[in-house]
């Protein structure tokens, strides 16, 4: 690892390729530019999760690190390669006036000709989009389930800022969950009744569950609050029955279906660095995920 301090992005590019020499590989076969974007406390997770999930998805790894931002711009960072993850890594740290400027100097660290996703582990702006960091990238991840403020509140204020290219990790925690819910109904056809979904006070996730089933069932969705972790259970009324999933401890679920015995289900809790790499195999609209987020947005306007 090379220490850079009060450097511009000409140095911190040039470091990079130093560090690629010294690899042995000029060519690290990198195929987009993943941006943290991170406050100080938050940074050594981040980028460890990055560095994981570029082990699927090899890339340059930018951590910007958004400081104090008065007083005279400083510059510094921290630049490694071929550790612990596939391609190129920089945390960049910036404080002073460069705060308020800094997509300036992540814009000439990008890799040419290849796609940029921006990722905020944490708090995100209301409109990632319009954010100058936010518009350096074709996909924009969040994760409302991880904001520090506005909990309540932040994912419909992203949802009603809604611009093809955002998504968030609350939604990608669902793929499971949908996918064992759409094959019981495969096993069920039948209109579907009435839906509930019963999950800790705080979750995005199950919000955004309930969200989908009504959108897709064409049904009122109970939202049921339950002491967790994170989803608990989701129950289909049909006519023949009840299909429900229960997952008490957040690990081992329990499928029930009309007419069949129950079964026990893998469906653990995800963790950072497959939730991070599941978005970065897509880099075009999410065009389910845009449905939804458009109704909850405007859900919050109507409100």
């Amino acid at each position: 690892m090379t220490e850079l301090s009060d450097v511009t992005s000409a140095e911190i590019a040039a470091e990079l390729v130093r560090a690629r020499t010294r690899a042995g590989s000029p060519v690290m076969g990198m195929v987009l530019t993943l941006v943290v974007v991170t406050d100080e406390d938050g940074a050594e997770a981040a980028m460890d999760a990055a560095r994981a999930a570029s082990r699927e998805h090899p890339a340059r790894l930018l951590g910007v690190v958004l400081g104090d931002g008065r007083g005279r711009g400083h510059v510094d960072a921290h630049v490694r390669t071929g550790t612990g993850g596939s391609g190129e890594v920089a945390l960049i740290r910036l404080r002073g006036e460069v705060v308020r400027h800094a997509s300036s100097v992540v814009l000439p660290l990008l890799l040419p000709d290849a796609p940029v996703a921006v990722w905020w582990p944490a708090d995100a702006p209301a409109d990632p989009a319009a954010d100058p960091l936010g518009a350096l990238g074709q996909r924009r991840i969040t994760d409302a389930a991880a904001a520090t403020r506005r909990r309540t509140t932040v994912l419909r204020t992203q949802c009603g800022a809604y611009s093809p290219g955002d998504t968030d990790l609350a939604w990608t925690r669902l793929t499971r969950w949908r996918a064992l819910l759409a094959a019981s109904l495969d096993l069920h056809p039948g209109r579907v009744r009435s839906a509930r979904v019963g999950a800790e006070a705080h979750s995005p996730s199950a919000d955004l569950l309930a969200a989908w089933l009504e959108l897709r069932l064409k049904i009122t969705v109970e939202r049921v609050t339950t002491s967790g972790p994170g989803i608990t259970e989701t129950s289909l009324t049909l006519a023949d029955g009840e299909v429900r999933i229960t997952r008490p401890g957040g690990g081992l679920a329990t499928l029930s279906s009309p007419g069949r015995p129950d079964q026990s289900v893998a469906l653990p809790r995800r963790e950072l660095p497959d939730l991070l790499g599941e978005e970065l195999r897509r880099l075009d609209e999410d065009e389910v995920y845009a449905a939804l987020a458009r109704r909850v947005g405007s859900r919050r306007r109507r409100t």
